[in-house]
């Protein structure tokens, strides 16, 4: 037998006894250390506050505040108006959300450079969208090019956008994707961001961290040992190991 095979041979071996060495933890052990770890009702009650505010469910988040005596961290009036703007936002009503943002709080804006630039960013976007030629490179020239002076970043945003003008067929331009409404969401997530760190708020929810938290244990545990795994985090139902 040649060397190469030899290895080839040993190494299967080696895989196969790694394999085989795993520890193997039973449905009923795992579910037996599951229940050893207490949590408090009041604190999963908080991370579900958490989600429905970060994620401006005014209702739900009102509804589980009578219901299960958690009380937000924020004021829920609030949530409506934050919503408020980032609808304007989702809808090209960019004009409309930004005196939102000022009465809700003009500092947002004024301490936040980059946000408002892409508000306006959005603005013109929403002007090319519309076929308003003349009045978006107006408001191109006035309201966005002294800003690309003065930033580099801002100035290749604005060439990239101002490029849109030079297709008549947006289908086949470079940078097309600004007319998508995932660019619309994109400049509402981040307004809604920024309302959110006004009001000394995380700008995420904690459970999408938590659900990454879970994926990455259940990834590094993989290697070392065979256990109810979470494979479907729609039911979080366990598969059992020896399946």
């Amino acid at each position: 037998m040649s060397l190469f095979w030899i290895v080839i041979r040993r190494l299967a071996e080696i895989e196969e006894r790694m394999a085989t060495s795993k520890k193997v933890i039973t449905r009923e052990e795992w579910e037996k250390r599951l229940n050893d770890i207490k949590i408090r009702k009041e604190d999963m009650n908080k991370l579900v506050m958490n989600f429905l505010v970060t994620e401006g469910y005014v209702e739900a988040a009102e509804k589980f505040r009578m219901e299960s005596g958690t009380e937000p961290d924020i004021d829920l009036a609030t949530i409506s108006d934050r919503m408020a703007v980032k609808k304007a936002v989702q809808c090209g009503n960019v004009e409309d959300a930004i005196e939102k943002v000022n009465d809700l709080n003009p500092e947002i804006l004024d301490t936040n450079p980059q946000l408002f630039f892409h508000l306006q960013q959005q603005r013109l976007i929403e002007l090319i969208r519309d076929g308003k030629i003349e009045e978006a490179l107006e408001f191109a020239q006035e309201e966005l090019a002294p800003r690309g002076e003065e930033n580099q970043s801002f100035l290749e945003e604005l060439e990239r956008t101002v490029s849109l003008l030079a297709f008549e067929d947006v289908s086949n331009c470079p940078v097309g994707e600004l007319l998508d409404i995932s660019q619309r969401l994109k400049a509402a997530s981040e307004v809604n961001a920024a309302i959110l760190t006004s009001q000394s708020h995380e700008k995420d929810p904690k459970l999408p961290s938590l659900l990454k938290m879970l994926i990455w244990a259940q990834n590094q545990l993989d290697e070392k040992a065979a256990y109810p795994r979470i494979n479907n985090f729609s039911n979080a139902t366990f598969e059992d190991p020896l399946d």
